[in-house]
């Protein structure tokens, strides 16, 4: 899925692009034909966060930092920072962070260079201490390591899983969550057993949205929030639908709000 508000500016390096989200709300700067291009499941995954608090959001596995940045140009009081491994992506996120068109979230951003499967000591002394965020999202990698692996080895660091990915990733959201702090996650449908094992005993009152890209076909994305320490039950949700008209690449009116920042995907339940 593409995001139809990757807009490339004037002036970025040759060998990367400067892409406005939201209307130009934020800026983002992306290597040019190399790695994960951040598009519509980064927005539909910073809009599962829906709280006007002041709070602080973990983006695990940021890549560039659209998700993260996302929620920041959204939510005025939200403090976001973004944990990526790769030394490149998060460099790309920290000048993004410090782009003069994302003077708004100048201060409330920051970027950690991290493995989020880290444990115990390691995953503290990486920066991911216990118990600071309200809101932790992820996008992780989705392609299974079977599958046959690009050659671009920044796209394949960005799409390959590693075995128990989602069980590392979302212990640590766990550990580094407050008490009833929100999960938010895009996955492929396929990997729904997987992280409904990984939640366990961690994460309740899991809601799953699956995504259509139009009626009548299967689902190619699943959205799924939870809250730590909750005991209510699962719930499916009604699917989210890209592209309502058959005919037309048009957003639906709702999916257009969502991945423009115009509004959140609020959970049914609290």
């Amino acid at each position: 899925m593409t995001n139809d508000a990757d807009i490339e500016l004037a002036n970025p390096a040759v060998d990367e692009t400067l892409d406005a989200f939201h209307r130009g709300a934020f800026h983002l700067l992306q290597p040019r034909g190399r790695g994960h291009r951040a598009g519509m499941d980064a927005m539909l995954l910073a809009a599962l966060v829906d709280d006007q608090r002041p709070i602080r959001v973990a983006d695990l596995g940021a890549g560039a930092g659209a998700a993260g940045l996302a929620v920041a140009a959204r939510l005025p009081q939200a403090e976001v920072t973004l944990f990526e491994l790769s030394a490149e992506m998060a460099t790309y996120a920290r000048r993004s962070a410090a782009l003069p068109q994302n003077a708004a979230l100048h201060g409330r951003v920051d970027v950690v260079e991290a493995d989020a499967s880290l444990t115990g000591n390691a995953r503290r002394a990486a920066g991911l201490a216990d118990d600071a965020f309200h809101h932790v999202i992820m996008n992780p990698p989705f392609n299974d390591a079977r599958d046959r692996v690009t050659p671009d080895g920044l796209k394949a660091s960005a799409h390959a899983m590693t075995e128990n990915l989602f069980e590392s990733w979302i212990r640590t959201a766990g550990a580094i969550m407050l008490p009833g702090g929100q999960l938010s996650l895009i996955a492929r449908p396929e990997s729904i057993a997987e992280i409904i094992a990984a939640c366990g005993k961690r994460f309740g009152a899991i809601e799953i949205t699956p995504v259509h890209p139009r009626p009548g076909e299967s689902a190619v994305r699943i959205l799924l929030t939870a809250i730590k320490g909750s005991r209510s039950r699962l719930s499916l949700r009604s699917p989210l639908v890209m592209h309502d008209d058959p005919s037309s690449h048009r957003f639906s009116a709702d999916v257009d709000d969502l991945n423009n920042g115009r509004a959140a995907y609020a959970r049914k339940g609290r």
